[in-house]
């Protein structure tokens, strides 16, 4: 891999990790079409990481409150109420993804990874998407979200650990069929990143420094890392502007673009 192919998949990890095209897709894509697939699965985790940057620098505000209100259980007023109530129904949400990453992880790393396999369900979740989009009322803030709510939407973050399905296209799904508005579908299913992605780098960690220093590729592993940080910090404020006057179908079309540009390669490659 040279310092060309890490700058260019952050970059793409920092892009499609908040917009809900699949991060996971797109990054198994690209080692197969830029012929990188030696470099596993601890460089993307690396990636990730990078884009954990980005969230908890856009999102320091809530992050903090958050703390704040859980290290001050005493205050009963009504906003450190609501914080510490978000704080729990992300830690709940948090658990199908671990429970589906201890169970799912390895067949994840190796079988599911096929472009045929991101083709598919890249277009099944972004018609998904696009059904919810277009679902109802989409007239509920983040303040009135309920236990079922989390549970629900953390059940779709544990489907994207298969590439393609995207954890912030299934958990902005579920949002919008849960009735919740954009910006609160977008804003839980950003905040809920933060502990998967989290969880997966404090667990990849070890293996990220051996395999870089063991290849020779620590500056490889760090340019992936700020690239992904940068360009994810400006997709989160660029997607949290874009969502207040218009509909994610534009993703979902360009889900079902990817996918035939994907099994046309396919084709004319075999």
């Amino acid at each position: 891999m040279s310092l060309l192919h890490a700058i260019l998949l952050g970059l793409l990890q920092g892009v499609t990790e908040f917009l809900p095209i699949s991060s996971s897709g797109h990054l198994a894509l690209a080692h197969y079409f830029f012929g990188t697939t030696e470099v596993g699965l601890a460089f993307d985790v690396a990636l990730h990481l990078g884009t954990l940057v980005a969230i908890a620098i856009y999102f320091s505000d809530d992050l903090l409150t958050m703390a704040a209100a859980m290290l001050r259980p005493g205050r009963r007023d009504d906003t450190h109420r609501q914080r510490r109530q978000l704080c729990w129904f992300l830690v709940a949400a948090t658990v199908p993804g671990v429970i589906a990453g201890l169970l799912l992880g390895k067949p994840a790393e190796t079988s599911l990874r096929h472009p045929a396999v991101v083709a598919a369900t890249l277009s099944v979740a972004g018609l998904l998407l696009l059904l919810a989009d277009r679902n109802g009322n989409r007239n509920r803030p983040l303040d009135t979200m309920t236990w079922k709510d989390a549970l629900l939407i953390g059940c779709a973050q544990a489907l994207a650990i298969i590439p393609g399905v995207s954890r912030s296209g299934a958990t902005i799904t579920a949002g919008l069929f849960r009735h919740l508005d954009r910006q609160a579908a977008v804003r839980f299913s950003f905040l809920l990143s933060a502990p998967i992605i989290f969880g997966a780098g404090v667990h990849e960690i070890p293996k990220i420094i051996e395999q870089g220093l063991a290849t020779n590729q620590a500056s490889l592993y760090a340019a992936g890392f700020l690239t992904a940080a940068l360009s994810g910090y400006g997709c989160v404020a660029f997607l949290m502007r874009f969502i207040k006057a218009r509909s994610f179908a534009i993703f979902a079309y360009y889900r079902f673009a990817i996918s035939v540009m994907v099994l046309l390669a396919l084709l004319l490659t075999a």
